[in-house]
């Protein structure tokens, strides 16, 4: 009769284990399909050893935000709201007017913000998201790899 042998331990990985470096080019991409690759890349559901409770993704270097697409009429329609904490003081800006102002970065930033979890791990996730305007960034050192975006 065969000896059983004990089962083998699931293997759980630990935050920040195993982190790469990608950058993609914004220009004329789509915003949500490109936001949705980008929290994904930053979640590490491309991993094998995906957990959903760690640290597991990879680090997200974008180039040429002020040059992403929206569809539609999107670029006048679509509006972000802040409240400076006053009564009455509800402000709101046009994605237009956003990707004309001095940070067009803004627009991709809150898009692939509001795709992370809401909590600790989400706030921590967004950090490794580096979003540049123009085609320069300083991250050279690190070795991004050019995501193929279909």
């Amino acid at each position: 009769m065969p000896v059983a042998r004990p089962p083998r331990p699931t293997k759980s990985l630990r935050s920040g284990d195993r982190q790469q470096w990608w950058i993609v080019d914004a220009a004329d991409q789509t915003l949500g399909r490109l936001a949705t690759r980008i929290a994904s890349l930053l979640r590490g559901k491309q991993n094998v050893m995906f957990t959903p409770h760690a640290d597991a993704g990879d680090f997200v270097v974008v180039v040429n935000a002020e040059r992403v697409r929206l569809t539609g009429r999107k670029r006048e329609q679509k509006t972000y709201y802040r409240h400076t904490g006053y009564k009455g003081h509800l402000k709101s800006t046009t994605a237009d007017q956003v990707l004309g102002g001095a940070h067009p970065e803004r627009v991709l930033e809150t898009a692939v913000r509001g795709m992370l979890p809401k909590n600790s791990l989400g706030r921590k996730l967004h950090r490794k998201l580096k979003v540049y305007a123009g085609p320069k960034h300083p991250h050279a050192a690190q070795t991004p790899q050019e995501l193929p975006l279909g």
